[in-house]
């Protein structure tokens, strides 16, 4: 007695080949087999190991061997009248039946596909079935079924090994992505669920700790427990929901929890929540007691127009953002915080061609004598007129400048440009005090270059007198120069070049230092004068800011150092900033940076307050 299907076979088992290949040759005769085997062929028939059957051309078996009838469960005789396509379920799926039928009408040369069948006894049987044409004397067709119920579960057991982490038995990355990729095909989300898909992509804070302190094998066991908790916070999550979330390990300490049909980020923002609660009860391994938390990105987005690629590269950025952040917790992906990191990244990677592409430029900011408001001098600020993003600040660019290396050859051009336009408003005003130059100098500019030399010959190229250059670097960066930075200021300093100290009074401020560095100029950080604006009319500022500024800019006075006070905006600034003795200040109340071509112009008038605002 034959087995019934458990549901039609997937197009993917079907032999391609053996469907599409045609026999333009009509079979001839009617009817069933020739009345009598010879004895030769019915022989072979009965014996072979193979199970057989012949099949007439409407489809019914006439005669089937032994080895058929133990594969099917029952006796031989007992399927001869029975419809071979009900016996093995070839009518079960469109593509398999249309190609059984054509092979039948002798318009096909042969059908191999594979059928799951249930067998009497309850066991689930996988079965190669061939279809093929008997000569062209004798109509009908020679049925063989192959049990390849073994090779099926070898199979299935080898793609499980390939598909699974062998220390925490989770699905692994191979997997992961099968799933992910499935989950965004249109018809997946197309005809049923939410539309929506979401991931909670973690990572274990400080794992590589554990591995080195107390060794792989523990360090195994841990993930082994951490995998354990995942998988009940996602059984947890799927109690009331279609599905439970796929929990994988994708590779070291990093897991993942995919979630198909997401409702929102509210779902997912309880899943992260409920691994974080998971992982912080200790874990008890082998008697060794430990604590470990995890960072988490979380993203939940509509699936369509999602790529696996996509969704990964959100999640990984986003895990990251949580380290940042301060790890064990989950950060949930900010679509304009990542358009941030997108346009920095772009920005790093055409730093140098930009540089080499000049397409930076230099604006000037004056620098005024508080006692009779005349032009003294100049800060040289460096802009990016970027082909995408237009014009662009020093803050936007310079930081990753230090990082890649590239301010190397932009403090070079910066300081080139700079001299030599100094040089140019020295020339063409003869009849005026000149103006000194101040420009910005990283540190990493003193480590990776020669700058001693750069300026030396910069000064000699341009002709410009070094007590015409002041070089203006951090407090945090000059305050614990020492050994090449020290040597580098000497020498500077030594050759007549003024050196600055910016944004003095916010970091590590050693007085004692101070007194020992080649410092000309101290400019004092913005956060000190604007203390001294009024909060509101009639309202007096704070005295305690007045006290401090004024305690600094003596200490600069008694060690022979000039001082200059940066973001002067108000005249009662001004006026409070040249009561207390400020040497120079620097704002808007005077002027905003402005190009080359405004400094000339401002250098035509010599009374006090001349630069005036723009």
């Amino acid at each position: 007695m034959s087995g019934t299907s458990e549901g039609p076979t997937p197009a993917a088992d079907l032999d391609r080949s053996a469907v599409t290949e045609s026999d333009n040759k009509t079979a001839t005769g009617a009817g069933g087999p020739a009345g009598a085997d010879p004895p030769f062929y019915r022989s072979v028939f009965a014996t072979a190991p193979l199970a057989m059957a012949l099949v007439d051309r409407d489809g019914v078996v006439v005669d089937a061997n032994e080895a058929l009838g133990e594969v099917l469960g029952g006796a031989a005789e007992s399927l001869v009248g029975r419809v071979a396509a009900d016996l093995l379920d070839l009518a079960s799926d469109a593509r398999t039946w249309h190609a059984y039928r054509e092979v039948l009408r002798g318009r096909q040369a042969k059908l191999r596909c594979t059928r799951r069948l249930k067998h009497p006894d309850g066991r689930t049987l996988w079965a190669q079935v061939t279809v093929s044409p008997l000569d062209e004397h004798t109509p009908g067709v020679l049925l063989s079924v192959a049990d390849i119920s073994a090779r099926r579960d070898l199979q299935a057991r080898l793609r499980h090994l390939q598909m699974h982490d062998p220390v925490t038995r989770l699905p692994n990355r191979t997997l992961f992505f099968e799933r992910v990729t499935a989950a965004l095909e249109a018809e997946s989300y197309e005809q049923s669920g939410t539309g929506r898909i979401g991931l909670c992509y973690l990572d274990l804070d400080g794992f590589k700790a554990v591995n080195d302190t107390l060794g792989h094998r523990v360090g195994d066991r841990l993930l082994a427990a951490v995998a354990e908790r995942l998988t009940e916070c996602a059984k947890e999550a799927g109690r009331t929901r279609p599905s439970v979330p796929l929990v994988a390990r994708l590779g070291g300490d990093e897991f993942a929890l995919l979630v198909e049909d997401s409702t929102g980020t509210e779902q997912l923002a309880d899943l992260a929540e409920c691994v974080l609660k998971a992982l912080q009860a200790p874990f008890d391994l082998a008697g060794q007691r430990m604590n470990v938390s995890a960072s988490i990105g979380v993203v939940e987005r509509h699936a369509a127009g999602t790529t696996a690629t996509g969704l990964m590269q959100a999640a990984d950025t986003t895990l990251y953002w949580a380290k940042v952040d301060g790890k064990d917790r989950w950060t949930l992906f900010d679509p304009e915080r990542n358009a941030h990191l997108m346009t920095r990244q772009a920005l790093a990677s055409t730093l140098r061609p930009a540089i080499e592409r000049g397409e930076f430029r230099l604006d000037y900011q004056p620098l005024v004598g508080m006692a009779d408001g005349r032009l003294r001098g100049v800060e040289a600020l460096v802009r990016w007129d970027h082909p995408r993003f237009g014009l662009l600040p020093p803050n936007r660019f310079v930081a990753l400048a230090e990082e890649d290396g590239s301010i190397v050859p932009l403090g070079r051009w910066v300081l080139a440009t700079a001299c030599r336009q100094a040089r140019r408003w020295q020339l063409e005003n003869p009849d005026e005090p000149p103006l000194f130059v101040s420009v910005n100098v990283a540190v990493r500019q003193v480590w990776d270059s020669d700058l001693v030399a750069d300026v030396a010959e910069i000064l000699e190229e341009t002709g410009l007198p070094p007590r015409l250059l002041q070089l203006e670097l951090t407090e945090s960066a000059v305050m614990g120069s020492a050994g090449r930075p020290l040597q580098a200021l000497q020498a500077l300093s030594d050759m007549g070049v003024h050196i600055a100290i910016d944004d003095f009074g916010t970091g590590y401020s050693n007085l004692a230092y101070l007194s020992r560095l080649p410092v000309s100029v101290l400019k004092l950080d913005g956060s000190f004068v604007r203390g001294f604006q009024y909060e509101g009319t009639g309202a007096a500022p704070n005295p305690a800011d007045e006290v401090v500024v004024e305690a600094m800019i003596d200490l600069a006075h008694r060690l022979g150092l000039t001082v200059t006070a940066e973001c002067v905006e108000t005249s009662a600034q001004a006026t409070r900033l040249r009561r207390i003795g400020c040497d120079t200040g620097q704002g808007w109340l005077y002027s905003r940076p402005v190009p080359p071509d405004r400094i000339s112009e401002l250098l035509v008038g010599t009374a006090p307050y001349a630069v005036g605002n723009p």
